[in-house]
């Protein structure tokens, strides 16, 4: 299985059923580990045990991948399109005894919560990095499944999503060109000292947290492309428990922190109340983000 989509998988070690972010062996040269690094006086003797385990999924580099394609820079606005909706499709990822499916049982409600010791800005740095690596390597075990020809528009149930390039100019593209444009935007974001430092005693931009907000905008849209258009070759790898525990750290992480609009999540807000309310095992608790969404009676652009 490749290492991670657009990082090299030469020199690098994946771990999927660890809950610990792992140094490679080598320099530790990535970005993940060097905040590790940064973030460890926080977490000496025992001042706060288990706030630095990261779950689901756990992935080490070597060093920084590709980067290429621009940043969003806006996003249009939901629309009908005059078209007669689709019949939707049953969604298999709500059958309960899929639901159910996890790698671990701990409270994630409570792994988000802000540290005591640590500054807001790091702590939105260390798992918005862990997070990217995560949905990253989730997505690479069905990427080759999502295929330009079988996934031509990057939809998540009658939801269509567009790439703004760094001109603000729409592009359509296909579900796998829009997941590429997606990681290799973040992958330069996150690996740039001016914007996600990893020496201690730099300062973050002051536009950081609008940054954070738009990463984990665009992970979310991959989160649930895979859940709409993937979940049966997710079942068929036995990591559908994998990618339930991804998602619902990534859901209470951003619900606790205010990271994500309520309207752009309520795609998935089935699955959201469902994971994160209490109705499958290692939720964590809460209410589900923004209520659950009424039936689509059209395709939405955004």
């Amino acid at each position: 299985m490749a290492a991670c989509h657009c990082i090299p998988s030469s020199g690098s070690r994946i771990l999927v059923l660890s809950l610990r972010l792992l140094p490679a062996d080598g320099d530790g040269s990535c970005a993940s580990l060097q905040r590790q690094q940064r973030l460890s006086p926080f977490f000496r003797e025992g001042s706060c045990p288990g706030r630095f385990l990261f779950a689901s999924l756990a992935v080490t580099t070597s060093g920084p991948g590709c980067c290429r394609g621009g940043w969003m820079t806006r996003k249009s606005k939901a629309k009908p399109n005059g078209k007669k909706p689709a019949a939707e499709e049953k969604k298999v990822y709500l059958e309960p005894e899929y639901t159910k499916s996890r790698i671990t049982d701990f409270g994630f409600k409570e792994l988000v919560v802000l540290p005591r010791e640590i500054d807001l800005n790091e702590w939105l740095a260390s798992n918005t990095t862990t997070f990217f690596h995560h949905v990253n390597l989730q997505y690479s075990t069905i990427s080759e499944f999502c295929t330009g020809e079988a996934c031509q528009t990057m939809a998540v149930c009658n939801t269509q999503y567009y790439w703004y390039d760094e001109r603000g100019k729409k592009v359509k593209c296909t579900a796998p060109q829009y997941v590429d444009f997606v990681m290799s935007s973040v992958q330069k974001l996150v690996t740039d000292e001016d914007v996600f430092p990893t020496k201690y005693g730099r300062e973050f931009p002051s536009s950081f947290e609008s940054l954070v907000k738009k990463i984990c905008k665009y992970l979310f849209h991959v989160l649930a492309h895979i859940y709409s258009s993937h979940f049966k070759e997710t079942l068929a790898l036995e990591l559908h428990g994998h990618l339930n525990t991804l998602y619902v750290h990534f859901i209470l992480f951003a619900r606790e922190f205010n990271l994500l609009d309520p309207k752009e999540t309520a795609v998935m807000d089935d699955l959201t109340e469902v994971l994160c309310s209490g109705g499958g095992r290692g939720g964590g608790g809460g209410d589900a983000a923004g209520g659950a969404a009424g039936a689509q009676n059209h395709v939405k652009e955004r």
